[in-house]
């Protein structure tokens, strides 16, 4: 016998700017079942549950819970304003005075200083704070929104254990695919304002969307016959009868938009990078290199080799040091001791987790177009800003809208239609699936697959990961980093087994400085010779690119082939030489700018 539901929206409409965001939407959940929102950002997942914690008022509808059931609600961006710390925060969570001590245990698990100001704490402290205090208040029923943004993965992991062990009804908003499937009892699918439930877990969810999407393609194909039938009787039939006429009339009309309803498209994301040229081969070289702050080693002795077309991703814990061992990989930090050397030829884009670069009091067109006028500049091309809005699923009148009032998926989409518009052969990708729905990581993880660039990637969303990275960048203790070959799975099999770190990055680690024996008096500058090599590698480079640039152009004709089979073998060997020919003296450039940085650090 189903259990009676502790929280209960039945038939709840809310219109919000004019537009129907609800439309007699449904949501019920019983002690013990653990039931994940999904649907597209700006779907209004974050208004429903919002609707079902009390913060806002539905149009129409109505929200029952059970009297007596204690419901908390985790928002995606938690307020911990008007608390001193940490601790206080939490505490004011908790009703029962015998129960205070849940405070301090939860958050010594979660590894937060109960004395620190609510002020001075990170994104993820916060979140780690709000998490504590609804866990803390031992609810009956569990909202949650976003919970893992900022989180790291041991703090991911640890949660998805403790709401395992709870017995509450929940619902849970969230991208992550893994913990979806860990917790989820069944989906609630939110799209177009309706609400639909599947009474399984989020692995069948995708398989079940497309079912639904089947068949109403095939209900609408059965409404467009219907329509075809009435359209041949207004043209062709009888004209008498003139009141059964109206009717037919006002029928077809009604056909007719029940057609338009059925396929209003949702509209997809649409990510494309725009691309910056071939990238050189040795994107950055990292030797013994080191980096502290204070007392604290962020890293230690890192030897490191990126090369073009890699997708490597870093993990670790928060504070870990993540960020400026990004910052570290691509010049924006220096490094304590030890050299990285940047390949030449590079065009980074980057996107930060804080959107920063977001200026809340600019609207949305502007944004997209630096305040000028109504075109934005998308490579080579210029494009209106309207139609580029609607790449990224934003409506023509949301060109006006502040940047402020966007939620955490349209700034997020937005950061990305920002990045994606200009030239790049390097991705630097610091937590860019935050807030972002499922389609669209999808969409971004093909994006990111045939992206033929390289991409450094900061994440802590374990399918992502598994989906994109092809090695995994991981800190094993102060400092230290190791390299796997593989995504976040692959890691823990590696971790797993103990094998060696050849093995377990799949390339070993090659120095390209001279060898420490090289000479037995170290010199004091570069010799005459190298001098000039330095000097003139990247005049050659430049030369060896634009050649290689012709060639590809000549073979991007499609009927050269067929035309003139000769000379498409003739360019085709020619572009494997010169290319041959640019690795080769991208290597040497390195190696002699490596042994010009290491002779100035020894002659300090």
């Amino acid at each position: 016998m189903a259990l009676p539901p502790l929280l209960h929206l039945q038939d709840v409409s809310l219109t919000l700017g004019g537009r129907p965001l609800l439309d007699k939407s449904n949501l019920a959940v019983a002690r013990g079942e653990r039931v994940c929102l999904v649907g597209r950002n700006g779907s209004g997942k974050s208004t429903l549950l919002k609707i079902a914690a009390g913060v806002i008022q539905p149009d129409s509808g109505s929200v029952f819970v059970q009297p007596g059931a204690k419901l908390r609600y985790l928002r995606q961006e938690p307020d911990l304003s008007g608390f001193a710390t940490a601790s206080d925060y939490v505490q004011s969570c908790i009703d029962e005075p015998e129960n205070t001590w849940r405070a301090e245990a939860l958050l010594d698990a979660l590894d937060l200083d109960g004395s620190k100001k609510t002020a001075h704490l990170s994104g993820g402290e916060t979140r780690r704070c709000a998490i504590a205090g609804i866990l803390a208040a031992a609810p009956d029923v569990l909202l949650l929104d976003e919970p893992t943004n900022h989180l790291d993965m041991p703090t991911i992991e640890w949660l998805e254990k403790e709401l395992l062990s709870l017995n509450c009804a929940m619902v849970i908003i969230s991208h992550d695919r893994r913990m979806l499937s860990t917790l989820s009892r069944a989906v609630v699918w939110l799209d177009r304002g309706i609400t639909r439930r599947l009474e399984q877990g989020f692995e069948r969810f995708e398989e079940w969307r497309e079912e639904v999407l089947e068949q109403e393609e095939r209900d609408a194909h059965k409404l467009d016959r219907q329509i075809a039938r009435e359209e041949d009787w207004m043209r062709y039939g009888v004209t008498a009868r003139r009141k059964r006429n109206v009717r037919r009339v006002g029928e077809l009309a009604a056909l007719r938009q029940a057609r338009r309803d059925a396929v209003r498209a949702t509209g997809t994301v649409t990510l494309v990078a725009q691309s910056a040229g071939t990238s050189s081969k040795l994107v950055a070289v990292a030797e013994h290199v080191n980096k502290a702050w204070g007392d604290r080693t962020i890293v230690k002795d890192l030897n490191l080799r990126i090369l073009r077309g890699d997708r490597l991703a870093i993990v670790g814990a928060n504070g870990a040091g993540k960020t400026t061992l990004l910052r570290l990989l691509i010049g924006q930090d220096c490094p304590d001791s030890g050299h990285i050397a940047l390949g030449p030829s590079l065009a980074m884009v980057s996107l930060d987790q804080q959107r920063k670069t977001l200026n809340p009091d600019q609207t949305l067109a502007d944004t997209l177009t630096g305040g000028g006028g109504d075109m934005v500049q998308i490579g080579d091309e210029k494009r209106h800003v309207i139609g580029y809005m609607k790449d990224f699923l934003f409506r023509p009148e949301q060109a006006r809208t502040p940047v402020s009032a966007l939620s955490g998926g349209e700034r997020g989409r937005l950061m990305l239609a920002c990045a994606l518009a200009r030239p790049s052969n390097l991705l630097v990708l610091d937590e860019p699936t935050n807030d972002l729905d499922l389609e669209t990581l999808d969409l971004l993880q093909d994006m990111l697959s045939s992206y033929d660039g390289t991409v450094l990637l900061v994440s802590h969303d374990r399918d992502f990961l598994d989906r994109v990275a092809t090695s995994v960048l991981a800190t094993e203790s102060a400092g230290t980093w190791i390299e796997y070959a593989g995504g976040y799975s692959d890691m823990l099999v590696q971790k797993k087994g103990g094998i060696s770190e050849e093995i377990k990055t799949g390339i070993p680690v090659i120095s390209v400085a001279q060898p420490a024996t090289a000479a037995k008096t170290p010199a004091k500058k570069l010799s005459y010779k190298d001098q000039f090599a330095l000097d003139n590698l990247p005049k050659e480079m430049a030369k060896l690119e634009s050649k290689a640039q012709s060639l590809r152009g000549k073979l991007e004709d499609t009927g050269l082939y067929a035309k003139d089979p000769k000379a498409y073998s003739k360019f085709t060997k020619d572009l494997e030489e010169v290319e041959q020919a640019l690795a080769l003296a991208e290597e040497r450039w390195l190696e002699l700018e490596m042994k010009r940085e290491e002779l100035a650090n020894t002659t300090k």
